[in-house]
């Protein structure tokens, strides 16, 4: 591993215990510097339309990042070798107005980008993908979208709001931030109020992919597929945690059975190796409903993959 300055590591387990040292992403040196790639905390909740505590997700997933260790395994990628990498602490958002914390957000991202390449998000609601992604498409032109849910996040409004969690994907299209001919929706099920929830995308020229498609499956052969539709063009991994089966992802707002594996989640991640990742995040982790810290725990390990595979990660070879 680099011991080089100009590359911080993280505090590793032998260094400090894991029950000690920075309350950070992996336990990285927190800073406002410039990144290659940035971990975020955007700790929303107030775009749920069910069971809050996602505003709690960052710092839980954070806690249980100390488990994490710098070199994968399985893939030989060695991010902190070739990457800056840092925590860049958490959106400051105003917890009683949803359309200024949309807004806020986007402000923040703006600014953000000036000194960070790829920033990595921790949710928060999947409200947040929204103003992100608006951040985003004005630096790189409309985003190719992989969103791995169980839900389409297309409604039109929720309760009046017009840009909540569950209608984020539906108005970040409408607006120009994302491209649907370059989206792809993985691991959509459950029950809903008419067709249009799922069909809507696919008219647009999206590819979806229902859960169903993906039992007994490995998601490999899929992946070849997501990057030919992704092209070579900016793209963006939003992964809501309700993507993945209750069984292996409780702690979250609207579970839904009969989702993806773990496994089929890192298959996912792993199959965008090579694309223009220029950001992601993983949302709607609610540490109050799983008291093991299990889901943030899984989280964790999502947000390393996905590290993994942004541009310019070195990989050890044989």
């Amino acid at each position: 591993m680099s011991t080089d300055d100009a590359f911080p590591q993280p505090l590793g387990g032998n260094t400090m215990p894991r029950f000690g040292g920075p309350a950070t992403m992996m336990r990285l040196p927190p800073t406002d510097g410039r990144l290659d790639v940035a971990f975020v905390g955007v700790p929303l909740d107030i775009g749920t339309s069910n069971r809050p505590g996602s505003r709690f997700g960052p710092r839980q997933i954070r806690a249980e990042s100390c488990l994490l260790r710098p070199y994968n395994m399985a893939t030989r990628a060695a991010p902190f070798e070739s990457l800056v990498v840092g925590d860049a602490g958490d959106v400051a958002l105003n917890t009683f107005n949803l359309a200024a914390s949309i807004d806020i957000i986007t402000d923040h991202y703006r600014s953000m980008l000036q000194n960070v390449g790829v920033p990595l998000s921790i949710g928060g609601d999947h409200t947040i993908t929204y103003p992100i992604a608006r951040a985003l498409a004005e630096r790189h032109g409309p985003l190719g979208m992989v969103h791995v849910d169980a839900h389409a996040d297309v409604s039109r409004t929720m309760f009046g709001e017009r840009i909540t969690h569950g209608s984020w994907l539906r108005h970040a299209i409408d607006d120009g931030y994302v491209d649907p001919r370059r989206t792809v929706q993985i691991g959509l099920r459950g029950t809903g109020y008419a067709a249009d929830d799922f069909d809507w995308m696919a008219g647009l020229g999206a590819r979806v992919v229902p859960a169903e498609e993906c039992w007994h499956h490995s998601l490999t052969p899929l992946m070849h597929e997501v990057r030919a539709k992704l092209g070579g063009g900016a793209t963006y991994l939003s992964f809501d945690i309700d993507g993945l089966d209750p069984s292996v992802a409780p702690g979250t707002g609207t579970p839904e059975i009969g989702g993806l594996t773990a496994i089929q989640g890192l298959e996912i991640i792993r199959g965008l190796r090579g694309v223009s990742l220029v950001g992601a995040d993983v949302v709607e982790v609610s540490p109050a409903y799983d008291a093991s810290g299990n889901t943030a725990l899984v989280a964790a390990n999502l947000l390393f993959e996905i590290l993994c595979v942004v541009p310019g990660v070195a990989y050890r070879t044989a």
